[in-house]
């Protein structure tokens, strides 16, 4: 770490975990200690400062995720909150794009959970190092040395065990550290005084032995560490974290810490992990771009004297303000009246306004540099995902992939004079959320809104009602259904000759067209040292044909999904090749192979966690079996069974009642989305018919 770089004391960090794991509360602490906050919020209060809106504060849950800056030691902290709740997994992923590391929370009773795990591989997908927070130490059957084992086999880490908590349940009452070789005790009911102290007797032989794999872990990593560790010499505390972070940066473990944050204990120690062990933006590898114009790749400085270059990664409606747009900035400065350049959207962009974030409050900015996150408004044509660079350059940073939709609903207004102000509605909900999606039915002229589950859309239809006083009726909810081919077929030929605009256009293409994972979506693939005949003009043309074709497919008019087309030859002709007759060349290419091939229907599979007393189990699981669910696993817990399914998600509409009567009301469950699996040859004749 460079400590004369004044970027060495940034950390853009977000905080991430299943839901009800302690996520917002651990936040709440974390802005009372710094300072930030003059008073803790609580989350059952709906008085948690992070979930300002109405919905967050009422349901008890993150919806959205806030961003704030807050200061530990005269380091800078970026901090974003994100929900847990897999309904709205697409904030943990923009968070993830633009964070350098991250503290992932888990429960002591519940450990590694559904949620868990999907932040974990978003994580794993950008590359964010991370510190684990087992939080809830004080709950009724915690366990400590469970949760670390889950980390471990369900997650594929190693945990590194820098705390050990000193009980549990109710007798928890504090944590020994096990780099410092001292117990850790709070002293007052808000947390804010703490002291060290000798480790209790009856946990020395604990601490010696889990000190000892410390040491033998960590030696691995460092010459003068395992010289000393083999002379038996002391090895002091900044040796020893000096060598943590570095194999926290390498990814080779991750260090893991424990507290209960609702009772405040452990949180001043998770901050001093943030500011040791988790990196600043020159520690992290130099995000990357490509030049539009030349296809190079360009390395970015993060330095605030480098050309200006950023990503918008998420738009906010603010009722004061309007449009704003929150940016992780990369490289260089941005000044409040600067025009810069959108280079995803090839147009001029001028700021008027930025701002620091804490939460819904602003606090406005003359300037921002390299390694901030900060929101800024002005911006007309930006939307998520964008790259906003100096005028003069033409970078496009990596893009944000979202997953697709899942659940449909129609809707349409109870009055016909708010038609116009439910689609501008709609469109202004569409620009914050890239996961919800909408369009009008051209059957029954209804709005149809797609979402990632019943509580993303249910949340739409709330948001419609109370921010933008739009009344509307609900149809019964919809699976989102895909379609994809049955085969691969090679060489498939379209030519497209025809008269437009009084001149001949053609278009002449030969492909392969490929089955693929669903979950990739489509690519579309040039041969690598292959010398095409056209120019790369007619080759985007010709993509975007592919991808103008999977829109809607043969069986049911479902979107595509699954298709890979591999450009073989596109032909040229002097004096009539046209990229228009390319494009529709190209769709037809893929017409072409699904007549070949033949079509199938695809639908959403979901992973299913749920929880039940024992004595219910067979009930709950035949009820499964119902619908078509495929049990995968059985956990006793206790006196609990925990049953881990993946189930279509057709039968789970309405499940959360279902449970409750076939359990009294003690029963829960997660659902998240798992894969798109073939829809049975006997039921794809009743889904069509239905929708």
């Amino acid at each position: 770490m460079d400590i004369d770089n004044p970027l060495s004391r940034v950390r853009n960090i977000g905080i991430v975990a299943h839901i009800d794991a302690g996520k917002t509360t651990s936040t709440e602490r974390i802005l009372y200690y710094s300072g930030k906050n003059y008073k803790i919020g609580e989350v059952d209060d709906g008085t948690a400062t992070m979930d300002w809106m109405a919905q967050e504060k009422e349901r008890g849950i993150t919806i959205t995720s806030a961003a704030t800056t807050l200061f530990w030691h005269d380091y800078k902290i970026n901090l974003i909150d994100t929900p847990g709740h897999v309904d709205f997994t697409a904030e943990v992923e923009r968070s993830l794009r633009v964070l350098d590391g991250i503290i992932v929370v888990f429960c002591a009773v519940g450990g590694v959970e559904p949620q868990s795990e999907t932040v974990w591989r978003q994580a794993d997908k950008y590359q964010v190092p991370r510190i684990c927070f087992i939080n809830k130490m004080d709950r009724l059957s915690a366990d400590f040395h469970r949760a670390v084992e889950m980390i471990e086999s369900k997650l594929g880490v190693r945990p590194l065990l820098l705390q050990i908590p000193i009980g549990s349940g109710d007798e928890f009452r504090g944590i020994i550290d096990l780099i410092k070789q001292k117990a850790v005790y709070w002293s007052d009911k808000m947390g804010s005084e703490y002291h060290y102290d000798e480790i209790p007797d009856n946990y020395v032989d604990e601490a010696k032995k889990q000190r000892k794999n410390l040491l033998e872990f960590v030696s691995e990593f460092d010459d003068e560490v395992l010289e000393k560790y083999l002379d038996e010499k002391e090895i002091d505390e900044s040796e020893l974290v000096r060598v943590i972070r570095k194999i926290t940066l390498l990814f080779k473990a991750v260090p893991l810490f424990c507290g209960t944050s609702l009772k405040n204990i452990g949180v001043q120690p998770l901050l001093d992990a943030v500011i040791n062990y988790l990196p600043s933006p020159i520690d992290v590898p130099r995000m990357e771009g490509i030049d539009r114009k030349t296809g190079k790749t360009i390395s970015l400085e993060p330095d605030e004297k480098a050309p200006f270059h950023a990503l918008s990664f998420k738009v906010v409606t603010d009722t004061f303000v309007g449009r704003m747009f929150y940016i992780r900035i990369y490289s260089g400065t941005l000044k409040r009246g600067d025009t810069i350049y959108n280079s995803t959207q090839r147009k001029k962009e001028r700021i008027t306004k930025i701002y620091r974030m804490h939460s819904i409050r602003r606090e406005e900015l003359e300037e921002a540099s390299a390694g901030d996150i900060v929101a800024i408004v002005g911006p007309k044509f930006t939307v998520t995902g964008d790259s906003l660079v100096k005028k003069g350059f033409n970078t496009i940073l990596e893009n944000i992939k979202f997953p697709e939709p899942v659940i449909s609903i129609s809707i349409e207004p109870r009055s016909q004079r708010d038609i116009e102000t439910l689609k501008s509605s709609l469109i202004k909900l569409l620009e914050e959320d890239p996961t919800f999606k909408f369009h009008e039915s051209e059957d029954t002229g209804q709005m149809i809104l797609s979402g990632m589950g019943e509580l993303h859309l249910d949340i739409i239809i709330e948001r419609l009602r109370r921010e933008f006083k739009v009344d509307v009726r609900t149809g019964n909810p919809r699976v989102s259904y895909r379609e994809s081919i049955k085969r691969d077929v090679s060489d498939i030929e379209a030519k497209y000759e025809h008269i437009l605009a009084g001149k001949t256009a053609f278009g002449h293409v030969i492909a392969d067209i490929t089955k693929i994972d669903p979950e990739l979506g489509n690519e579309f693939v040039i041969i690598k040292n292959k010398s095409y005949d056209v120019s790369a003009v007619i080759i985007e043309s010709i993509k975007n044909g592919f991808f103008d074709s999977l829109t809607s497919g043969a069986l049911a008019g479902y979107p595509m999904v699954g298709i890979k087309f591999t450009l073989k030859e596109a032909y040229f002709n002097s004096n009539t090749s046209n990229k228009i007759a390319y494009r529709i060349a190209s769709a037809n290419v893929v017409t072409k192979a699904i007549k070949k091939t033949g079509s199938e229907l695809l639908e959403p599979f979901m992973r299913l966690e749920v929880i039940i007393p024992e004595e219910f189990m067979g009930d709950v699981i035949a009820n499964l079996n119902s619908k078509r669910a495929v049990i995968n696993d059985i956990e006793k817990r206790q006196n609990a069974a925990i049953i881990h399914a993946v189930v279509p998600l057709i039968g789970m509409f309405g499940y959360a009642t279902q449970l409750r009567s076939l359990t009294q009301g003690r029963g829960t469950y997660s659902m998240e989305f798992f894969k798109y699996s073939k829809v049975p040859e006997d039921m794809i004749n009743s889904i069509i018919n239905i929708y």
